[in-house]
């Protein structure tokens, strides 16, 4: 599967095809994409978006980091985001949202 970075002439009714057609998406995951996409809306459709672990699981009612965290690392392997964390607590932590190709 290819992956091409996400850009401003992002087309919705895709990216919904995309993860629906993707069995190995389940709820959480597709949770976490679509806080990571309005928050990528909000930051003006430029990657990379900055992120809040606490807004993201506040977002998608995962209470668990844990659970966050396992969800974004297979989302990652999956090829739908780069997570760039930062480690410090002062400075976010960055995602680029990809869109996998067919």
């Amino acid at each position: 599967m290819q992956a091409t970075a996400m850009d401003s002439q992002l087309n919705l009714n895709e990216v919904f095809r995309v993860l629906a057609a993707d069995r190995r998406i389940n709820v959480w995951h597709f949770s976490i994409y679509m806080s990571l996409l309005h928050q990528w809306l909000l930051n003006g459709g430029v990657n990379p978006v900055p992120i809040s672990r606490k807004r993201v699981m506040a977002h998608t009612h995962i209470g668990s980091i844990v659970t966050y965290h396992k969800y974004l690392r297979q989302l990652m392997d999956l090829g739908y985001i780069v997570y760039e964390p930062s480690y410090n607590p002062f400075t976010g932590s960055y995602v680029r949202l990809l869109v996998p190709g067919n």
